[in-house]
């Protein structure tokens, strides 16, 4: 007999559209159980702070806003790494978090990185854990879509489309820098999308030359503008990185490659205006698109289902049209996925004609 009374929730990592729909659809599928849900706020501090922070969630918190259109997370999120001396003293504080709010599961809503996190909570405690996947880098392993993903790909996908206007209206060319972290997914897929000319993602080396005959060949046809599509790891033609800042724990961060390439390509090619947009935290920002609610109604509701049934230590994922589950070991295993570059993307890339590196 499934003895579950009182769950906890709690949003970790980056924030992305898509997270207030996870809750609510957690939220639900608990409350038909009889279960209390406890949501967690500010990640997972909220839990392991000595003063815990958390509310009482029930269908009624949802009822006043539309919450599962929102981006953001209704209950804050954590994302500038463990400020604690070890994996093992937080997992300490995080089963003692669980136990003094009588806790019987938890399920946590994060990226790769959180998986990571909580697969070792769950190793060094008796807590039962659920993961869902959600990111818009895409890159946590296994789970074809991770939610939020879908909802930045159509963001960026809708800016090229209105920057490839003003660019066709003055000569440019256009450098559009994305987010995505270390994997090329995102870049990918809206420039595929978006019908740019040139997509650079970390995964495959390019060349300024590359570019640049890239550009020469679209003037030789006739064509006044261009649209160059890049992620915000790639490094400089050296192999040097570019940050923009430190995050709180003194990480440094992504920002300024499309800075980089603007200066370099500029110096040696002048028969466009080389413009920058940096789409930012706008990616992480919008309504969740359809699929990306779709997303956070079956694993929210798969998270649960998991739980009731007495399995824990999970992450449930998107694979051929289905949702499903796997352990967090198996993940952790996997790493961060990225962009296959034999891949079905890269090659429709490449046979439409992009330059998307030296490949």
């Amino acid at each position: 007999m499934n003895k579950i009374k009182r769950i906890g929730v709690l949003t970790s990592g980056g924030d992305c559209a898509g997270l207030n729909a996870v809750i609510s659809a957690v939220v639900a599928s608990a409350e038909k159980k009889g279960w209390e849900v406890y949501g967690i706020h500010d990640g997972t501090e909220g839990i392991t702070d000595k003063v815990h922070r958390y509310e009482v969630l029930t269908t009624k918190n949802f009822c006043d806003m539309p919450w599962p259109r929102l981006s953001g997370s209704y209950l804050g999120s954590l994302n500038k790494g463990l400020r604690v001396e070890s994996l093992e003293e937080v997992s300490k504080r995080f089963s003692q978090g669980v136990k003094d709010l009588g806790l019987d599961g938890i399920i946590v809503i994060g990226g790769d990185g959180s998986m990571n996190i909580v697969s070792n909570m769950s190793k060094n405690s008796l807590v039962k854990i659920i993961g869902i996947p959600k990111t818009i880098d895409n890159d946590t392993p296994i789970t074809e879509f991770s939610v939020g993903f879908q909802t930045a790909t159509q963001f960026c996908t809708t800016s090229i489309d209105s920057l490839e206007l003003t660019a066709r209206s003055h000569n440019r060319a256009i450098i559009v820098e994305v987010m995505g972290r270390d994997a090329g997914h995102l870049a990918l897929h809206s420039a595929l999308a978006g019908n740019a000319d040139v997509c650079l993602i970390p995964e495959i080396p390019y060349s300024l030359d590359g570019i640049i005959n890239k550009l020469k060949e679209i003037k030789a046809r006739g064509r006044n503008h261009a649209i160059i599509v890049v992620s915000e790891s790639i490094k400089t033609e050296n192999g040097g990185v570019v940050t923009s800042n430190k995050n709180m724990v003194g990480e440094a961060v992504y920002g300024g490659i499309g800075q980089y390439l603007c200066a370099e390509v500029a110096k040696r090619y002048n028969e466009f205006q080389f413009r920058v947009t940096t789409l930012g935290h706008l990616q992480r920002s919008g309504v969740p698109v359809a699929f990306d609610r779709l997303l956070a109604s079956v694993f929210g509701a798969k998270a649960v289902e998991l739980l009731d049934k007495g399995e824990d230590n999970k992450m449930v994922i998107w694979k051929d049209g289905k949702v499903d589950a796997v352990s967090l070991s198996e993940v952790v295993k996997a790493g961060t996925t990225l962009v296959d570059t034999k891949g079905k993307y890269v090659k429709a890339a490449k046979d439409l004609g992009m330059y998307i590196g030296e490949i």
